[in-house]
């Protein structure tokens, strides 16, 4: 593992880069996760004997890449997982999608389904039996090329949500083959996790991380990601 993938490490968490393409956590694909890796890694430098616990306290879709926290302790996992259910994580991406985008700046709301049989997850109307709603607000920085760099903050953490919220939109994250429809674009998925803030578990320290996506990659290369990582929501 790149020793430059770890932002933050104490004795009570770890704050690490998710490359894009890998898995947050083991599954059944057996790939190396990103989860896995961090332990190994820890196992290793610290000649740890035995099992390294490491806890899982979010997750990124395996071809979303950007910042992720994990929990060194089970009484940090615990204080986390409790900030993610009262909504004391701040989570803000980037997106490239598809498109010139009519409104610039708004709030999404839609109520989605997940096809656990085909892992994909469609808009569908609140009374739907397991129907939930998920909330984003959408800010268009730049466009360029027949394309809209955006930064969004995320209200809810819907499996697949920005994907399919924007998609049902007409504007699909470009790369995206599985929702992106007619529009879809062939490429890696432009869906990064800019923007990282919570609490310390510990000393309760107001914490925030931030990282670039991949430059080198189309089509981060068309914007200026660095300048827009400085700006406030």
């Amino acid at each position: 593992m790149e020793e430059n993938i770890i932002l933050f490490e104490d004795n009570h968490i770890i704050v690490a880069l998710k490359p894009q393409n890998m898995p947050s956590c083991d599954d059944e694909s057996k790939d190396l996760s990103l989860l896995s890796s961090l332990k190994n890694m820890i196992k290793e430098r610290d000649n740890k004997p035995g099992n390294v616990y490491l806890g899982l306290v979010h997750r990124l879709d395996r071809p979303t890449g950007g910042v992720m926290v994990f929990a060194k302790t089970s009484k940090a996992a615990g204080r986390l997982s409790e900030q993610m259910k009262t909504g004391d994580f701040e989570k803000i991406y980037y997106a490239v999608l598809v498109g010139t985008l009519n409104v610039k700046e708004q709030t999404l709301t839609n109520y989605l389904k997940k096809n656990a049989i085909t892992n994909t997850v469609y808009v569908c109307g609140q009374t739907v039996e397991g129907a939930k709603k998920a909330e984003l607000h959408y800010k268009v920085i730049e466009e360029k090329s027949g394309l809209s760099f955006v930064k969004i903050k995320l209200h809810t953490g819907r499996s697949h949500q920005i994907r399919v919220q924007t998609s049902n939109l007409g504007y699909p994250v470009y790369g995206d083959m599985r929702y992106g429809g007619e529009n879809a674009v062939k490429g890696h998925l432009a869906l990064w996790a800019s923007s990282l803030s919570f609490t310390h578990p510990v000393t309760k320290e107001r914490l925030c991380f931030k990282a670039e996506p991949p430059k080198e990659l189309a089509p981060w290369k068309l914007f200026d990601t660095s300048q827009a990582l400085k700006m406030t929501y």
